[in-house]
């Protein structure tokens, strides 16, 4: 089945106020094992994140994308004007079916028109993944989320890297394990760089320049840029030192299949 909501919530249990998992964004294709009380108990195909799903965001019938949303959140409106009223609000990475173009607005499939600014093509990438996140900087916190509603640190990662096609696992230790290669020397003066992801347990932000990171937090309540030092610091203080830094070089991996959604 296919998300036709703005953005749906991925659950633990098929109960409406069960914690958030993730959250799975318009367009996304989701695989159905199973339905109860008007859940459906998916997996998706992005990211292999499994979880239960209100049916009342998802269609059977599978549109195929044409573009995708490019800020944090827009809206779709009912007709090819900002003063009509919104129908959907959708978020960075959403799917979208473009079938019309009027001016600089596009109606897209079982969703409404967007204004042509705030879509790209599928294969138009952003070149930097921190400009991506910098876009989200002030966004709420939110356990699970990955909308430009709210999200949390590793939506934010994923999120970011994925607009410029590299697709990363959802959780922070799988983007540990898997996203680049380890920088050894990173606590060295000047040894990170613009787009370096910095690890905790549990927890990763992403470099903004050598001494900046941009990570959606909940000390903030949002994602925010701080000093690297104050952030280690205040973290080290309330939870554990960081574990590592990692590299990922986006021209290299764009487009390919990761190794940790093939297994190998």
């Amino acid at each position: 089945m296919q998300v036709r909501a703005g953005s749906v919530a991925v659950r633990e249990t098929p109960l409406p106020d069960a914690r958030l998992a993730t959250e799975a964004l318009f367009g996304e294709i989701l695989d159905v094992f199973e339905e109860q009380h008007g859940f459906a108990l998916v997996q998706c195909q992005r990211d292999r994140y499994v979880g239960w799903v209100a049916l009342a965001g998802l269609a059977e019938r599978l549109l195929a994308p044409t573009h995708r949303v490019t800020r944090p959140h827009t809206h779709a409106y009912a007709a090819p004007d900002l003063k009509s009223p919104p129908q959907l609000t959708l978020s960075l990475g959403g799917r979208v079916s473009v079938i019309a173009e009027e001016g600089d607005w596009r109606q897209c499939q079982d969703a409404g028109w967007v204004h042509q600014r705030h879509l790209a093509a599928l294969d138009v990438l952003d070149e930097d993944p921190a400009s991506v996140a910098e876009r989200y900087i002030g966004t709420p916190y939110l356990w699970g989320g990955r909308s430009g509603l709210g999200l949390d640190c590793t939506g934010l990662t994923q999120q970011s890297f994925e607009a410029a096609g590299v697709l990363l696992p959802r959780d922070s230790d799988m983007q540990f394990d898997w996203a680049g290669d380890a920088i050894a020397d990173w606590r060295d003066p000047g040894a990170l760089q613009r787009g370096d992801l910095v690890f905790w347990k549990g927890h990763v932000g992403i470099m903004t320049d050598p001494d900046h990171l941009l990570h959606a937090n909940a000390w903030h309540m949002a994602a925010a840029c701080e000093p690297l030092g104050d952030a280690i610091t205040r973290i080290s203080k309330y939870y554990a030192e960081p574990t590592g830094a990692r590299r990922i070089q986006v021209s290299s991996e764009r487009g390919t299949v990761p190794a940790w959604k093939t297994g190998a």
